[in-house]
C-alpha cells in the first residue's frame, strides 16, 4: 500500500473525528451556557450549604443547652444532697445555680434563633429545589435528546479512535509526522486528491510526472502550489 493511500485513509478518519469533536463541543456548550439552569443549580447549591450550616448550628445549640441543664441538675443535686452544711458554701451553690439558669436562658434563646434559621434555610432550599425541578422538567426533552446524541457520538469516537490507531500502525513515523504538521498548517486537509489532472485542494494543474509520483509506494509527492500531499487513486 502506498504511503499516500494510507494517509488519505487516515485523513478520512481524522475528518470524521474532527466532526464528532466539533459536535460534542457544541453540545457541551449548549448545556454549559444554559444560564437559567446554571443559576438554578447555583441557588440550590447555595441554599443547601446554608441549610447544612444552620442545621449544624441548631445541633450545637441543642447540645449546649443540654449540657447546661446537666450542670444545673448536678449543682442542684449537690445543694440538696445534705453533704454541704456551711452556709457560705450553700449560698455559693445557690448563686451558681442562678447563674447557670441565666446562662441557660441565653442558650435557649440561641437555640430558638438557630431553629428559626434552620427552618428558614430549609424552606429556601425546598423552594430552590422545586424551581430547579421545574426547569429540568422543561428542559427534559431537549436535554434528553442531547444526552442521547452525546452518548452516540462518544461511541463513534471510540470506534474512530480504534480505526485511526489501526491506520497509523502502517505509516512510518517520519511520514506520519509530516502529515500531522501539514494537517495543522492546512486546516485539517493535509492530503489532496488528484482529479482531472489537478490538485483538488487548490486547483493547480499537475504534470504527468507529478501524477505518476503521487502513485508512488515509497515516497510522497507534494503539490507545487499548496504544498499538500498528493494522492492519486
Amino acid at each position: 500500500m502506498s504511503a499516500s493511500l494510507s494517509l488519505h485513509r487516515l485523513q478520512q478518519v481524522d475528518r470524521q473525528i474532527d466532526q464528532v469533536q466539533t459536535r460534542l463541543a457544541a453540545i457541551r456548550k449548549i448545556m454549559e451556557n444554559d444560564v437559567e439552569l446554571r443559576d438554578a443549580l447555583s441557588r440550590v447549591d447555595t441554599a443547601k450549604a446554608e441549610y447544612q450550616t444552620a442545621s449544624r448550628g441548631l445541633k450545637q445549640s441543642e447540645l449546649d443547652a443540654q449540657a447546661q441543664q446537666i450542670k444545673i441538675q448536678q449543682t442542684d443535686a449537690s445543694l440538696y444532697s445534705g453533704s454541704v452544711h456551711n452556709p457560705k458554701e450553700l449560698q455559693d451553690l445557690q448563686n451558681e445555680i442562678a447563674a447557670l439558669k441565666r446562662h441557660l436562658s441565653t442558650l435557649e434563646e440561641r437555640e430558638l434563633e438557630a431553629m428559626q434559621k434552620a427552618e428558614s434555610t430549609e424552606t429556601t432550599l425546598k423552594q430552590a429545589t422545586t424551581n430547579l425541578e421545574l426547569i429540568q422538567a422543561k428542559r427534559g426533552n431537549e436535554h434528553h435528546k442531547l444526552f442521547d446524541e452525546q452518548a452516540a457520538l462518544s461511541k463513534d469516537m471510540e470506534r474512530l479512535s480504534s480505526e485511526r490507531q489501526a491506520t497509523i500502525s502502517a505509516v512510518e513515523s517520519q511520514i506520519l509526522e509530516k502529515y500531522e504538521v501539514l494537517r495543522q498548517q492546512k486546516r485539517g486537509i493535509a492530503v489532496a486528491e488528484v482529479s482531472d489532472n489537478s490538485c483538488m485542494a487548490c486547483g493547480t494543474n499537475l504534470t504527468a510526472s507529478l501524477q505518476q509520483n503521487a502513485r508512488s509506494v515509497s515516497k510522497l509527492e507534494l503539490c507545487p502550489s499548496c504544498g499538500r500531499i498528493l494522492y492519486a487513486g
